[in-house]
């Protein structure tokens, strides 16, 4: 009879989710992007939270039109700038400094393409098949998003990533051991469930013989 669980598999402690070794501060990059994501700056990533949830609000509730939103927010920034600096002219005050966002943005731009690119490297790796299990692991995990970008509009898929992105990160850095207590039960029972999987089909397959090298 087959032994689908050892010993040792149930007496060993939980360990990090995915095997890591550094903290989940460190696995973001320990930036300002991981402070918001962790909500260490919690006026940024409430500001945030907020500003995406107003902008799917006016778009998918309300059925605003980008193009349209777009305007109306320019010509109130510009009239408030205008009325801002006239005012300023009339009763003396200090005129407006606008900040500058070009260093803001080239530091987004640049994060996002240094993300990318190593998310297309892993991909390329794990599709070389050095690792079966992995192969696997990443075909199920984009069949699922691709069965829930079909129930879902882009817009309400964007939202939803950038919601549990500020939400599950903190959360599990908030409950991090009994997250991990769950998960290595979890992966015990796949690896159980694997293991009867093998013994039963994977094995009685039948193999043709192996060919052996000639040597000269």
């Amino acid at each position: 009879m087959p032994v689908y669980e050892s010993d040792s598999d149930a007496d060993t402690p939980p360990g990090k989710l995915f095997d890591r070794t550094r903290s989940i501060h460190e696995v973001f990059g320990g930036g300002p992007v991981a402070d918001i994501l962790l909500w260490r700056n919690r006026n940024v990533s409430a500001a945030l939270l907020a500003g995406t949830t107003l902008i799917w609000f006016l778009f998918e509730v309300v059925e605003y039109n980008f193009v349209t939103l777009l305007c109306h927010i320019s010509i109130t920034a510009m009239l408030v700038t205008f009325i801002w600096h006239k005012a300023a002219e009339i009763f003396n005050w200090e005129a407006p400094q606008i900040p500058q966002f070009r260093f803001t943005f080239d530091y987004v731009a640049s994060t996002f393409h240094g993300r990318f690119n190593q998310l297309m490297l892993n991909l390329i790796d794990i599709a070389s098949g050095r690792d079966f299990r992995q192969f696997i692991l990443a075909i199920t995990v984009l069949y699922v998003l691709s069965v829930i970008g079909s129930c879902f509009s882009f817009l309400n898929l964007l939202y939803l990533g950038l919601f549990c992105m500020e939400t599950l990160p903190f959360l599990y850095d908030r409950f991090e051991e009994e997250v991990d207590m769950l998960v290595g039960r979890m992966a015990r029972e796949i690896r159980r469930l694997y293991r009867r999987f093998d013994a039963h089909f994977l094995n009685k397959i039948p193999r043709g013989p192996v060919k052996e090298k000639k040597t000269r």
